[in-house]
C-alpha cells in the first residue's frame, strides 16, 4: 500500500496528508482500464490529482478475464481520523455497447461510470449527483473518466469503456456516517474536490453541514433546526419532542452554518444546545470550538459583575472548569436568573447581528444537569412553527 510523504503543520504537530476516496477510485479504474486493454498486470498505478500532486498508488486484488478486469487501491487518510481509511475502493472496467448509453447525461465521451456494492445511491434532491445516480461526485467522475481517457488514448482505442466503482465494505461503514440522514443509501460516497485528505479538515465538516442543508432546502423547507451535536440532537428530541432528523448538526461552526443557512434562502432558524457552547455567542463568538477561544467564564462573569457580584464571588467563578459548576455559585447567590437572562439577551443580539434582517432565528440553552434554561424572545413562537 502506498502512502503519502506530504506534511502539514497544526496545533504544533507534524500531520501527513492522505488521499481521497476519489482518488482511490480513480487509481483502480485507471490500472484496471490499461490492464484491459493490454491484458497485463500492473502492481501500481500513477496519476495526478487535482491539487496537482502526483501519486503513485499499489494496486490490489487484481482479476483479469477477457472483456473485463477487476482491480482495488487502499485508502490512506493519513493522519486524519477518517472512517474509511484503510478500505478498499474497487473498479471494474468492461467494454461497453454503443446502444442507448452514449446519450445519457452522466456519460461524458466514451467512460460510462456507475457504482455498485457498498456505493450508496442518492435519493434525495439537493446532492451533489441527481436521485438515482450512484454517490459518486462531481469531480470524482472527471477525475476517473480523464485517467481512464488518458489510457484509453494511449492505447489507441476507440470504443466505450463501463467504469463500475464498489467497496464491499461501504455499506458496513456508511452506517456510522452522515450519508443515511443526507439521502444516501447502501454505501459510502467517493468524494474529493483536491483528491488530497488534509489532516483534520475543518473544510470537510462545513462542507457536510452545507450538504446537509442543501438536502433540507431541495425539500422546500423555510425552517431550520440547529444543534452543534448529540447533546443538542438529544435534548430537540426528547424533551422537547421535535422530529427526529429534522435538526442539521453543525458541530463548532454556528457563524458558517447561519450563513450558509441565510444564503440558502432558511427564513426561521432555532438553535438548540448546551450552555457551556452558546453562551460564547454572548460575546460575539460564532466559532465554539475551545481552541478557537473559550470565553465562557469570562461572560459569565462579566454579567454576574453586572448584578452586583463580588470580588470573591468573580475569583470563584472564573476558577470553574464547567459552565454547570459556575450555575450553582449564580445559584447559591440569587443571580441566576438575572445572568441567564442578560446572557440570553446578549445572544439574541448577536445572533439577529449575524443572519441579518428578515430571518427569524430563536436560541434554546439548555445544561446536562439542570434541563432547560431560558430562550430567547422569539424561540417559543419558532418552536410552536417547527412542530
Amino acid at each position: 500500500m502506498a502512502s503519502m510523504e506530504e506534511y502539514v503543520y497544526k496545533n504544533r504537530k507534524k500531520l501527513r496528508k492522505g488521499f481521497t476516496t476519489g482518488t482511490c477510485a480513480t487509481a483502480a479504474a485507471k490500472a484496471a482500464a490499461y490492464m484491459l486493454l493490454t491484458q497485463k498486470q500492473c502492481a501500481e498505478v500513477s496519476l495526478k490529482t487535482p491539487a496537482h500532486t502526483d501519486l503513485t498508488l499499489s494496486v490490489e486484488d487484481i482479476s483479469i478475464e477477457e472483456t473485463t478486469v477487476s482491480c482495488a487501491v487502499r485508502k490512506d487518510s493519513g493522519d486524519d481520523p477518517d472512517i474509511t481509511n484503510g478500505i478498499r475502493i474497487f473498479a471494474k472496467v468492461g467494454f461497453g455497447k454503443e446502444t442507448g448509453v452514449s446519450h445519457d447525461q452522466y456519460v461524458k465521451e466514451n467512460v460510462l461510470i456507475d457504482g455498485g456494492i457498498g456505493i450508496g445511491r442518492v435519493t434525495k434532491e439537493g446532492l451533489n449527483q441527481p436521485v438515482g445516480a450512484a454517490a459518486i461526485n462531481e469531480v470524482p467522475r472527471r477525475m476517473i473518466r480523464e485517467a481512464v481517457g488518458e489510457v484509453m488514448e494511449e492505447m489507441g482505442f476507440r470504443g466505450i469503456l463501463n467504469v463500475l466503482i464498489f467497496a464491499p465494505e461501504g455499506e458496513e461503514i456508511a452506517r456510522k456516517t452522515f450519508n443515511p440522514r443526507l439521502g444516501i443509501e447502501g454505501g459510502i460516497s467517493i468524494l474529493g474536490t483536491t483528491g488530497i485528505v488534509e489532516p483534520m479538515s475543518e473544510q470537510a465538516l462545513v462542507d457536510t453541514i452545507e450538504t446537509e442543508l442543501r438536502v433540507r432546502k431541495a425539500e422546500g423547507k423555510k425552517f431550520l433546526i440547529i444543534t452543534p451535536g448529540n447533546y443538542g440532537h438529544r435534548y430537540a428530541t426528547e424533551l422537547l419532542h421535535l422530529p427526529g432528523q429534522a435538526d442539521v448538526s453543525c458541530s463548532n461552526y454556528i457563524g458558517q452554518t447561519f450563513d450558509l443557512a441565510v444564503a440558502m434562502g432558511f427564513e426561521q432558524i432555532l438553535l438548540v444546545g448546551n450552555i457551556g457552547k452558546l453562551v460564547k455567542l454572548a460575546g460575539g463568538i460564532f466559532q465554539t470550538h475551545s481552541k478557537v477561544a473559550d470565553c465562557r467564564m469570562e461572560l459569565i462573569a462579566l454579567y454576574a459583575a453586572f448584578n452586583g457580584a463580588d470580588r470573591k464571588l468573580l475569583g470563584e467563578l472564573m476558577d470553574c472548569v464547567m459552565t454547570d459548576a459556575a450555575l450553582d455559585l449564580l445559584e447559591t447567590h440569587d443571580l441566576l436568573e438575572p445572568v441567564l437572562e442578560q446572557l440570553l439577551k446578549a445572544i439574541d443580539e448577536k445572533v439577529h447581528h449575524r443572519v441579518g434582517a428578515g430571518v427569524r432565528a430563536g436560541v434554546i440553552l439548555f445544561s446536562e444537569k439542570r434541563g432547560f434554561l431560558g430562550q430567547t424572545k422569539d424561540a417559543q413562537e419558532l418552536l410552536r412553527l417547527c412542530k
